[in-house]
């Protein structure tokens, strides 16, 4: 398959490993990974406050950046459950309000081929072993938007015990946001420190090396309250799913210090 990433914002400026991560396992898997330079915001933060017609050219932008690519890719894939939520489920809401019709069928086509890395994997590729070695032991957090508005499920768990070495440990109110939400961590900053409080603790208990997510802006939350409750070497890191699908034997997964290596 020809495939299109879409990095993200995020992922892109704080955790390029991630995109480079995606690009190892689906080469890995023989498929042909394409990224188009134009592309910049899928407008989720946008969307996420409200903000539809602010949001509507940034939609345009990403409509028009990956449209052309439908005859010559058979599918986009996004390593973040929040923006390929945004894409499929916001994008055309979004054109919907503003009354552009054009826009709304245009975005319709674009998220029909549009998938987070673990359904991609799954439901496409129809992989849940892609060979990855992972000796360490991790638990997994549910993002909202991959758990409440995509639905991906177990997909990323079947992903994490295809994994060779690996233990996946319960986590706790797995299903408990963990109060990043975006702009709602800025907007209620208490609430949402009481909450990834919890989910910090949560972690911790478990005994896990590695809290794992599908977004790396859950993980940069989590990761940011681990650092500030324990700065030995001790705690958990926190790791993306691609960074785990991408690790072998020969070529082990080394946390650097970035936003998604140690807890930092």
């Amino acid at each position: 398959m020809r495939i299109s990433l879409m990095t993200t914002c995020l992922v892109d400026v704080m955790a390029p490993d991630v995109a480079r991560a995606t690009v190892t396992v689906l080469e890995r898997l023989g498929h042909e990974v394409v990224f188009d330079k134009r592309q910049t915001c899928c407008g989720q933060m946008h969307t996420n406050t409200g903000y539809y017609t602010e949001a509507a050219p940034v939609v345009r932008s990403f409509v028009d950046t990956f449209e052309p690519a439908l005859e010559t890719v058979d599918a986009i894939v996004m390593p973040s459950g929040s923006c390929a939520g945004c894409v499929r489920d916001q994008h055309q809401l979004v054109a919907r309000h503003e009354g552009d019709a054009e826009l709304e069928e245009r975005a319709a086509a674009v998220s029909a081929k549009t998938y987070e890395l673990s359904e991609l994997l799954v439901d496409v590729l129809k992989v849940t072993d892609v060979g990855a070695y992972f000796p360490h032991s991790v638990t997994y957090h549910p993002t909202c938007h991959s758990m409440r508005v995509l639905k991906v499920g177990p997909r990323p768990v079947k992903l994490l015990r295809g994994v060779e070495g690996i233990e996946v440990k319960k986590l706790p109110e797995s299903d408990a946001c963990c109060g990043f939400g975006g702009t709602f961590s800025v907007k209620n900053d208490a609430t949402s420190d009481a909450m990834v409080t919890d989910k910090a603790d949560n972690v911790v208990s478990t005994g896990a090396e590695y809290v794992v997510a599908g977004d790396a802006s859950c993980l940069m939350n989590i990761g940011g309250k681990l650092r500030r409750t324990d700065t030995s070497d001790a705690g958990p890191r926190v790791i993306h799913l691609a960074q785990i699908l991408a690790s072998t034997r020969e070529e082990p997964f080394v946390p650097s210090e970035t936003i998604l290596g140690r807890a930092s």
